[in-house]
């Protein structure tokens, strides 16, 4: 009988690699990483086939980093007691997510991300634009803005 695959054996998609690419702008714009090892990493992530792939370019950076390097929840611990919360009315940004995306495909400079008030992912997209990365960044985040949607700087949702 065959082992099961290990989680670091498991492929990846390109959903990964793009919200790894996110993660690193997040430390890129936090100072975190320089230039050059941020250009780096970032092509590693859009090479990395697998999670093992993924692992050591998060491994010297605190959090955030991708949802599979969190450790799991034991199983053996007893769950909280439920309760029910009434939902909380949604609150919508004043920042439209068709007009977010269309400034990040036309003006892939992270002038997208200004307008939703992203500072810091906006600059990190204007500097790396100059190394062409940052186009490209800016471009799959326009698409994404307008597929999926974002949220303010404030964490409300964009309105449609």
């Amino acid at each position: 009988m065959e082992e099961p695959v290990g989680s670091d054996e498991l492929r990846i998609g390109t959903a990964e690699r793009e919200s790894a690419v996110r993660l690193l702008g997040e430390h890129f714009a936090e100072g975190r990483l320089q230039v050059e090892e941020y250009e780096e990493r970032v092509g590693l992530a859009l090479d990395a086939k697998t999670r093992a792939d993924l692992r050591p370019l998060f491994a010297d950076l605190p959090a955030p980093s991708p949802p599979f390097m969190v450790p799991p929840v034991r199983r053996d611990e007893p769950l909280p007691a439920f309760r029910p919360v009434a939902p909380s009315p949604v609150e919508y940004s004043d920042r439209s997510r068709i007009a977010a995306g269309v400034l990040q495909i036309l003006l892939p400079f992270g002038i997208g991300r200004f307008y939703t008030g992203h500072t810091g992912t906006a600059l990190a997209q204007l500097f790396t634009a100059i190394f062409f990365v940052g186009v490209v960044w800016s471009f799959v985040d326009g698409v994404i803005l307008i597929a999926k949607g974002g949220e303010d700087r404030y964490g409300r949702p964009l309105r449609d």
